[in-house]
């Protein structure tokens, strides 16, 4: 079986969680996955982990609460971490938490 790496972000465009896998060879694969929300992310990362996932790596989008909330979802299954913009660029720096709760 190949080893599954999850990286997650979240856009508020997003209505259905969208998946593309990215085959990385003898290295197994890659699994991109937008959300439209912390909710969503849940729902997506616990689907993720249950499928066998190595670890779940969140975009810099998730605030300190999104990535607490990611990780109780996945239920101990496997790691989850972040990239760290809790004052993100992207959001005239407000933090994920702020726009995506």
């Amino acid at each position: 079986m190949k080893r599954k790496i999850v990286f997650m972000f979240v856009n508020g465009d997003i209505k259905e969680a969208q998946r593309t896998v990215m085959d990385v060879g003898a290295n197994g694969e890659m699994i991109i996955i937008g959300v439209g929300n912390y909710a969503m992310a849940c729902e997506e990362a616990l689907k993720a982990a249950d499928e066998g996932a190595k670890c779940i790596e969140l975009c810099g989008g998730f605030g300190t609460i999104g990535h607490a909330r990611v990780t109780e979802a996945v239920e101990g299954k496997c790691p989850v971490g972040v990239v760290r913009f809790d004052n993100h660029p992207g959001y005239d720096g407000a933090s994920g938490d702020t726009k995506w709760m």
